[in-house]
């Protein structure tokens, strides 16, 4: 039988997007957590995304990196006691947010990113909103997205697994299986049956199938459910709600399949709106 592969990256370094917002600090809270628990490093990143027009503006630009270079500093200082044996760093880069995070991950062969799904200071409206679905979809490796709402714990005891009529769907296992290992954690396995497109049921049942039996090869504690809706975004948040569950797996990428129910705007809906901490790979990642 053909598996999709995931080449899971040397678990060493962790990229935490910062913009300085109670949101973007909200997440490194969290990958610090996951950095003590797979010994990786974090680098923490800022994106300068102004455009130098002349002599002013280029003054203004060198003043600006050197405050946030002090507020790295700063943070530096003020978590690298919580960090158990990784490293904490930081880099700034100037440009698009998602490339310049992309460009670096894929430098550093980063296992993991990080991002909040928003964030608003009480000094300047920042980018953390408006670009984590497009880090998600730019990034060379899987991003865990979380809202400052997290209650965030130290353990991931349960995951959800959307399970859809596409190939790609499967290509996550073995990376969501690596973290079940980490964590002890059970999966639950969601076939999920969008009610406008029966014809698609025996393929979410095949690959559903498939995944299952890859679980048990794995020696996976799993539990295999159903959800069948006209809104199968809100449906797997319910789901994952419902459940407890401390990370939802999906795959993502725009424009990959019409037909898939997690690709494009399903899966933007979830990085916006998930309460639950939603972990996406791309196809691409393989």
């Amino acid at each position: 039988m053909y598996w999709y592969t995931l080449k899971l990256r040397a678990m060493k370094e962790i990229i935490v997007a910062i913009d300085f917002s109670s949101c973007s600090l909200h997440a490194l809270d969290y990958a610090i957590l996951m950095a003590n628990k797979i010994e990786a490093n974090i680098q923490m990143v800022w994106v300068d995304t102004s455009e130098q027009k002349d002599v002013l503006f280029e003054i203004q630009d060198h003043e600006t990196r050197l405050e946030h270079k002090q507020y790295f500093e700063d943070l530096v200082e003020k978590y690298k006691d919580k960090l158990n044996k990784g490293k904490l760093s930081f880099k700034l880069r100037k440009g698009k947010v998602f490339h310049e995070i992309a460009v670096l991950a894929k430098q550093d062969e980063a296992f993991l990113i990080v991002a909040g799904t928003h964030g608003v200071s009480g000094y300047e409206e920042l980018w953390i909103g408006s670009n984590a679905y497009r880090i998600v979809t730019h990034a060379p490796c899987p991003v865990i997205t979380l809202r400052q709402s997290l209650e965030i714990e130290d353990e991931i005891n349960t995951m959800v697994l959307p399970v859809d009529s596409t190939p790609e769907t499967l290509q996550k296992l073995p990376f969501a299986v690596s973290f079940a290992k980490i964590y002890d954690a059970q999966i639950h396995l969601l076939s999920v049956y969008p009610t406008f497109l029966e014809s698609l049921k025996h393929k979410v049942d095949s690959n559903s199938i498939k995944a299952s039996k890859y679980l048990e090869e794995n020696k996976i504690n799993f539990v295999h459910d159903q959800v069948k809706s006209d809104d199968l975004t809100k449906a797997t948040i319910e789901y994952a709600v419902q459940q407890e569950a401390n990370l939802i797996a999906i795959m993502t990428e725009q424009g990959v399949s019409k037909k898939s129910v997690f690709l494009g705007q399903n899966a933007q809906q979830l990085v916006s709106n998930s309460p639950v901490p939603l972990l996406s790979i791309r196809p691409e990642n393989v």
